[in-house]
């Protein structure tokens, strides 16, 4: 669907039908690419995270489902049937009260706010306070790409006028704020002020996300064996996944490639749209997928590294019974609004992303009975094998089920009830008095500047 999406979108903003075509083919390309990259990790990683989970006996009760049975599950619900044109309309209401400067056309991640509606929906047995959740979540994700937005373009090459309005992503940003902070604060720390380029100029090859991702596939590999002669037999199959997990890292920079020139067209044209249409639109943003930028070199060695770290900490922490395996791949996706804080540090990066994934395992624990709920009742209506759940387990997913504003979301409205949401209702009308002030003055600054840019011309 989504080469069809943009290319009507493209048509409706005014590109040429070949223009239009184009921009969608490469939009769906990258994904297609995207996604074949993320099987090969998957499909490469899984068996031998399997293997490793027999051979030291894990028992841990919430089985990783993935993005793709979260997203399955979001979408076949009553709160993801009608989620688009539901987030489509508090979008344009947030623009006419000048509380967002966001226009968010990615349309794809909108099943992260129907995911949180449906899980708060099947626990609540509302489907009122399924949408009010999926709402919330809406708003004070579009705030947040406003807020982060300036930040996100300074970092990024190529990002003009794009913020990033998912909520994933954006759940983690008051964490990259107050660790970074924090961090800047220790005496000494500005002596490991590297990034993914200092790596490389520091350790060479060593420093290189594909030679990093053979290092951990071998690693992984090898914990696959009981013994030393065993680890000898395996050479072909350990060397194989050290390969796999190396053309991981190597190709998802080359896919996100295609992203930028499918999206950037769109991007330019829904700007300059608006800016004839609307008066005082200057200053919007197009809302974009992460997808985007998560080829950032210092995204990629932070996310391989975090993965047997975050295995260990599964096992390891007291009280968690979620082993991420499938939902792996999702590990990239923490960083697109951290880097930006941290300016590319790995050490900084690294940091913030050892505290988030600690939290959000919890987080999933915590959130495996009411997802579960949901999960049962979509396979019971489309038999969709994608979201069964093995007998004896409670389902998950690192991806979003982990977010912070996820959880925040459903302890408000599930456990704390009226006076919960009364609380969510109140952050965010207040967020958004927030933005709308920080908007209006910027847009005053703005009418000044071009006024004295006029003056002086003349």
């Amino acid at each position: 669907m989504m080469p069809i999406i943009f290319t009507v979108l493209g048509l409706c903003i005014g590109l040429s039908f070949g223009n239009s075509l184009k921009s969608g083919l490469k939009v769906g390309v990258g994904f297609i690419g995207l996604s074949i990259v993320t099987a090969l990790l998957t499909s490469a990683l899984g068996p031998a995270l399997d293997e490793v989970v027999k051979i030291y006996d894990l028992q841990l009760k919430v089985f990783d489902m993935g993005w793709p049975a979260a997203a399955a599950v979001a979408y076949n619900t009553a709160v993801g049937a009608f989620i688009i044109p539901v987030c489509l309309g508090v979008n344009l209401l947030m623009l006419l009260t000048k509380t967002t400067r966001t226009v968010n056309i990615d349309l794809w991640n909108y099943w992260h706010f129907a995911f949180i509606g449906a899980v708060i929906y099947f626990a609540s047995e509302s489907l009122a306070w399924g949408f009010f959740g999926a709402i919330i979540c809406y708003i004070i994700t579009l705030i947040i790409a406003d807020m982060t937005a300036k930040k996100f373009q300074g970092f990024y090459k190529d990002m003009d006028g794009i913020s990033i309005p998912q909520p994933f992503c954006g759940g983690f940003v008051p964490f990259a704020w107050a660790i970074n902070k924090g961090l800047d604060m220790i005496p000494g720390i500005e002596k490991l002020e590297i990034d993914a380029e200092g790596m490389k100029k520091k350790f060479g090859l060593l420093g290189e996300p594909l030679f990093l991702g053979v290092v951990v596939g071998i690693g992984i590999g090898c914990l696959t064996c009981n013994s030393g002669s065993e680890i000898v037999d395996k050479i072909p199959y350990i060397l194989g996944l050290g390969i796999k997990m190396g053309a991981v890292m190597e190709l998802i920079p080359r896919v996100t490639v295609l992203f930028i020139e499918g999206l950037k067209p769109i991007s330019d044209a829904t700007r300059s749209l608006i800016a004839r249409k609307f008066k005082g639109a200057d200053g919007l943003n197009i809302g974009m997928s992460p997808a985007l930028v998560i080829g950032h070199p210092t995204t990629l060695v932070v996310s391989l590294l975090l993965i047997p770290v975050t295995l260990l900490l599964a096992v390891i922490l007291p009280g968690n019974q979620f082993l991420p395996l499938a939902s792996l791949a999702g590990m990239f996706y923490v960083f697109p609004l951290v880097l930006p804080f941290t300016k590319g540090n790995v050490v900084k990066t690294f940091i913030i992303g050892l505290v988030v994934i600690v939290m959000g395992l919890y987080m999933v624990t915590n959130l495996a009975g009411a997802f579960t709920l949901a999960a049962k009742d979509v396979y019971a209506a489309t038999g969709d094998a994608a979201v069964s759940i093995p007998a004896g387990f409670q389902g998950g997913s690192l991806d979003f089920a982990s977010s912070p504003l996820a959880w925040i979301i459903y302890q408000c409205t599930e456990n704390l009830k009226w006076i919960g949401s009364g609380l969510l209702v109140i952050a965010t009308m207040g967020l958004m008095i927030w933005n709308r002030i920080l908007i209006v003055r910027n847009q005053k600054a703005m009418v000044a500047k071009n006024s004295d840019e006029i003056q002086k011309t003349e």
